[in-house]
């Protein structure tokens, strides 16, 4: 600690830290216009300046350290003057008018203070206004030119959109397209509109419905990342969101979804009033009704096929609280196991493995080892895409000087900074991966205490791996045997290696198998239990890791705790007995369904029909079935095809809770709004639904606090997690005291919990979707930044401006082959069905694949994706479909 002297007044600090940081900690307010704490102190705009005893000259203070026994002064009548100098050169060339309009801006702000609105005449040349943004508007004729825009493009996000063009009086900030933002390589994320301190970058929204006048932080209901916001609020309309700056996952950043994309909440199709099917069309009925309706709906069903005929589903957007009562009905309501949640058809897989190797079905290790890793190895993911923060911040490592490896059929994004790039045929990750493995014993790469401290199976292994030399499978992956060598040395020898992996690993018929061979690496180089390192699945969904965690699941309860090992203490806390019947996932529900065994269904916030694989055999399945509750926030396609009653459910901004992030952090979800219209909260529909059924007693819970502490009773590793603990920042399970920090990292003394990691001998399977003559191609289905998984809810928004529809990538050479122009509509036919899409040429996949998205329903490309699933789980293989191409 150092003691320093600021304005007569003693302080002790901690060392390393800049002037400027301590004086906002201590509250005194110095103008500091081209700094944000996000960036790398620049000292463009000197109004910071504080006079140091001992300098002759003032010292800037966001680049200037203190030290031991400092005396400074921050506001004396010579800094005020400069200061006010300086501000008055800067008002010479601003416009007054938005000086009045938005107040609250920082620059406003100064000039306000320090009197020098009069001096505001106005910008001589700044160029049109671009509005070619869906969300941003530019007006450079308020561009003070402190350069936070173009910094936090380059030192955040790691797109470098904004560019200094010319220089001196004729210096102008512009994008790298030189013309307009939408002709750019703007991503959206709105980075450069949070740090400007002017507005001569602005959200649209603000624009056009005024500044909020309050803000509520929360958690993103996008992706698994679980970033951290500030919504904004005006007359209880949403009209802004920020990124919450002090969130230790996303670090005061956001993507454009995140950002951007919430007026679905007020789309002019959602549904916010109980429906019913009557004689085939829709009818509104009060919540009693619909109510009744459906526990009548349910008994009958019950009463006719007993608890084995009828299944509910959870949602990866609901909340925990929401997940763990959807499980506990369907157990203590419905008496049967049949439960499950959309884990199933993507990241099944990962926990699968996860558990069986290690232990624990979750990620190892935290976000913030991204920094300290010297090596990362990406498997399947595109993380810029799906997960952009998580992308941004490995794209800022490796910028750093982190080796990257990239493991993807594509030419995904960061396979541009990467230092090797295996790009393997779909379908062929375990042959791969159990090459690497081979390069890694042969060139004796591995680590040999933690083989022998914490690993079994070693010698069995050893001798397995012999037949996987890299020159053996580059043929069948489509992958040099150098390159593979080549990424097997930077991962066993670069260390920390910390690797991320996703649905490209997971959506195979070997998915549970690839994510073994994936822990396979690790355990062999030692890249577990340490920081920098571990095997981190990157969940697709907000909280699809807490869906399943909560026990949306036919064979776990909550906390992933087996059936047989968990029923004693939940029959102790619910004061019932467990269903002792396997239950059905998913998959096992459509199966069932099919053969006549299965009549009812209860889908909370999942449209299965436009997701599910090889759609023809889920309609049928939907369509054998007697009784289909949705309960969503729009008619979804199982609802408007299937759906017997329709219950309207909340957004997250509506409604409290909890997410859990991919990293195995519980944050908290806080209500913004009031909800729209009649919606009301998932949890509150199911205890209404329980009590209809005659279980209330069961379900009486006056907030979702209270649920929480119910799942921390019978969930030891989240029993340290209280709200009042997690209102600021979420806490990593383990957890298991009021008094424990949380776990950033798992198996730091053993690689599993329970015994020695035991090293799994995986042989290949290929999948039966083969090409042909007739079916010359591989497709890969898959997301986009714009659009996120069945679009509920980014189609709604301006997002579709930004991506309007899938379509289908294919390679420049397979275009020309085929005669094929950008946007040409083409037909894709599979042995399982077809889509009508438009093609989209890029250099981004291969000649003889192809890529397209699933978001549109218009399109609904799973009518062509197949019946294949993987041997474990049950997840279906999204990632590899032999198609042919029509012209249409």
């Amino acid at each position: 600690m150092f003691r320093v002297t600021i304005n007569g007044a003693s302080h002790d600090v901690e060392e390393g830290q800049t002037i400027l940081k301590v004086l906002h900690s201590l509250g005194i307010e110095v103008p500091a216009l081209c700094h944000d704490a996000r960036l790398k102190p620049f000292a463009g705009c000197r109004l910071c300046v504080v006079q140091v005893e001992g300098h002759t000259r003032p010292l800037t203070a966001c680049d200037s350290l203190l030290t031991q026994g400092m005396v400074i002064q921050t506001h004396t009548p010579e800094l005020e003057d400069w200061r006010r100098i300086l501000l008055k050169l800067l008002a010479r060339e601003y416009p007054s008018e938005p000086i009045h309009r938005f107040p609250e801006k920082e620059f406003h702000r100064l000039i306000r203070s320090y009197g020098l609105e009069k001096e505001c005449l106005g910008a001589t040349s700044a160029g049109p206004v671009d509005i070619s943004n869906p969300y941003i508007r530019g007006d450079m004729s308020q561009c003070i030119y402190c350069y936070r825009c173009v910094r936090i493009c380059e030192e955040v996000q790691g797109q470098f959109v904004w560019q200094i063009w010319n220089r001196g009086d004729a210096t102008r900030i512009r994008p790298d397209s030189g013309t307009t933002l939408r002709e750019s390589s703007c991503v959206s994320c709105g980075a450069c509109v949070d740090t400007c301190p002017t507005g001569a970058l602005e959200d649209k929204s603000v624009l056009s419905m005024g500044a909020p006048e309050r803000w509520t932080k929360t958690t993103c209901a996008y992706c698994g990342t679980g970033c951290e916001m500030e919504v904004g609020a005006r007359e209880d309309r949403i009209v802004a969101i920020k990124p919450a700056l002090e969130a230790p996952v996303s670090r005061g950043h956001l993507c454009v979804k995140g950002r951007y994309a919430f007026e679905y909440v007020y789309a002019g199709d959602r549904v916010t009033h109980p429906m019913i099917r009557k004689n085939g069309d829709w009818s509104p009925v009060t919540w009693d009704e619909a109510i009744t309706f459906t526990a009548e709906g349910l008994r009958r069903i019950l009463e006719r096929g007993g608890p084995g005929s009828v299944g509910v589903l959870g949602s990866a957007r609901a909340t925990n609280e929401e997940n763990y009562l959807a499980q506990k009905f369907a157990r203590i309501v419905l008496g049967t196991n049949n439960v499950d949640c959309c884990a199933r058809v993507c990241h099944a897989p990962s926990a699968a493995a996860l558990k069986l190797m290690l232990g624990t079905g979750a990620a190892t290790n935290s976000f913030d080892d991204i920094e300290l890793a010297r090596t990362i190895l990406i498997c399947g993911a595109n993380p810029t895409e799906n997960h952009p923060i998580v992308g941004a911040r490995i794209k800022q490592a490796v910028l750093r000087g982190a080796r990257l490896i990239v493991i993807d059929p594509r030419q995904i994004e960061l396979a541009n900074y990467a230092d090797v790039h295996l790009s393997p045929r779909p379908g062929t990750n375990v042959p791969l991966l159990n090459a690497i493995a081979h390069a890694i014993v042969q060139e004796k790469l591995h680590d040999e205490s933690f083989l022998k401290e914490r690993c079994s199976g070693w010698r069995e292994f050893q001798e397995f791996i012999k037949s996987w030399p890299p020159e053996s499978v580059a043929a069948l992956c489509g992958v040099e045997a150098r390159k593979i060598r080549e990424a097997a040395r930077l991962y066993a020898a670069e260390k920390p290696a910390m690797s991320f992996h996703g649905l490209g690993l997971t959506e195979h018929t070997q998915g549970t198998e690839g994510v073994m061979c994936l822990v396979n690496l690790a355990l062999l180089t030692g890249n577990l239990g340490r920081p920098g390192a571990g095997i981190n699945p990157l969940r697709g969904q907000n909280n699809v890791q807490g869906a399943a965690q909560m026990g949306c699941d036919p064979d776990s309860l909550t906390g992933a705790i087996s059936l047989n090992d968990g029923r004693n203490i939940f029959e102790n806390i619910w004061r019932q007995p467990l269903p002792t019947a396997k239950g059905l996932n998913l998959m096992g529900m459509m199966d069932a369904s099919l053969d006549g065994a299965f009549k009812g269904l209860w889908a909370i916030g999942y449209d299965i029909l436009l997701t599910n694989p090889n759609a023809s055999a889920t309609e049928q399945a939907l369509r054998s079935m007697e009784f289909i509750v949705v309960q969503d926030m729009f008619l979804n396609e199982t609802a408007k095809k299937f759906g017997t009653v329709f219950l309207p459910a909340c957004s997250s901004f509506e409604k409290d809770g909890t997410f859990m992030n991919a990293e195995r952090r519980i944050q908290r979800v806080r209500k913004v709004i009031e909800p729209r219209g009649e919606s009301k909260s998932d949890w509150e529909i199911i205890c209404r639904l329980a009590g209809a059924m005659g279980k209330g007693e069961f379900f009486t819970y006056g907030s979702p606090e209270e649920i929480w502490n119910e799942i921390r009773s019978v969930w030891k590793a989240a029993s340290g997690i209280t709200y009042p603990r997690i209102q600021r920042d979420g806490l990593q399970w383990p957890c298991i005291s009021e008094d424990h920090p949380g776990t950033k990292i798992l198996l730091t003394e053993k690689p599993r919990v329970d015994k020695r990691a035991e090293l799994r001998r995986i042989e290949y399977r290929p999948s039966t979707e083969t090409i042909t003559k007739d079916y010359p191609y591989l497709l890969i289905t898959g997301r986009t930044l714009y659009q996120f998984n069945a679009g509920t809810m980014t189609i709604r928004t301006k997002n579709a401006e930004l991506r309007p529809q899938d379509c289908l990538d294919i390679s420049p050479a397979d275009a020309e082959r085929l005669q094929l122009r950008d946007g040409e509509r083409v037909r894709i036919r599979s042995r399982h069905g077809s889509a009508n899409l438009p093609v989209k040429i890029s250099r981004a996949v291969k000649p003889g694949e192809l890529f397209a998205t699933f978001h549109t329903p218009e399109i609904f490309l799973n009518f062509i994706t197949s019946p294949e699933r993987d041997g474990y789980v049950s997840a279906p293989e999204y990632k590899r479909t032999a198609v042919q191409i029509e012209k249409t």
